[in-house]
């Protein structure tokens, strides 16, 4: 087998995996998956709103689970790990999820777009863009755009960042499709300006400290020299009234 075929045959498994786990935990709001090979055999996370539901009650869930990953897709000893979504209005597949319910409700695109967008701006994204494809008012197949904030098409920060998920929903018409980006707000950008302070250097703070001690001796001096020209003032003072007596 050549490398690419190998990559290409490892890229669609990944998928054959993704599109199980989400058919599987649809109700538990699946959110995404992570694959990585170990010596040991494959490490699995599960991305959920609800990691209960994946767990099962004395983990039986992902135990069965765990069975028909290796029967289904021979992966070799997967090791499966559930990780609770922090903020599901950043996650990319749990929005494009609700849109698609939405959709399935009859709710019409354009209220369940805008929705979806605003819910993800408020809660702290960077910029956002859904995507909503097929015959959506008319028998002729079109698409519907939502964009907000800043999102970035190209780059190394896309590579790095950029959170994104396709789903399909089976409607009366037809097939409808759904895509959605996220820029989450902890991405960094090359072009961002950040200033940065300089720390004071040893020798400014030596020469300073220098400073600060030779002030503090010389007062010290002056307050001795006026003290003890004060004491021989009053000397003279007291020796000029005795003279006069």
């Amino acid at each position: 087998m050549s490398v690419v075929k190998h990559f290409i045959d490892e890229a669609v498994k990944k998928t054959k995996i993704d599109e199980f786990l989400r058919n599987e935990f649809e109700n538990a709001g699946y959110g995404g998956v992570d694959i990585t090979k170990t010596p040991l055999g494959t490490h699995i996370v599960v991305y959920t709103m609800r990691p209960g539901m994946v767990i099962g009650r004395g983990g039986e869930t992902i135990k069965h689970l765990a069975e028909q990953l290796e029967q289904k897709f021979q992966l070799p000893n997967p090791q499966i790990s559930v990780a609770e979504i922090e903020i599901p209005e950043l996650n990319a597949y749990v929005i494009a999820a609700r849109v698609a319910s939405a959709l399935k409700r009859g709710v019409h695109f354009r209220r369940a777009g805008f929705w979806a967008l605003n819910r993800v701006m408020e809660a702290g994204a960077l910029g956002a863009e859904i995507i909503i494809s097929g015959k959506l008012r008319t028998d002729r197949a079109r698409y519907e755009k939502f964009h907000a904030g800043y999102l970035p098409k190209s780059g190394d920060p896309v590579i790095k960042y950029l959170r994104k998920a396709e789903l399909h929903v089976q409607l009366k018409p037809g097939i409808t499709g759904v895509k959605v980006r996220i820029m989450p707000p902890d991405a960094k950008f090359p072009d961002q300006i950040q200033i940065i302070e300089e720390a004071p250097k040893e020798e400014e703070t030596a020469e300073v400290t220098e400073t600060a001690e030779t002030t503090k001796v010389t007062e010290e001096t002056e307050t001795a020299e006026t003290a003890e020209t004060t004491e021989t003032t009053e000397e003279k003072v007291e020796e000029t009234k005795e003279t006069k007596k």
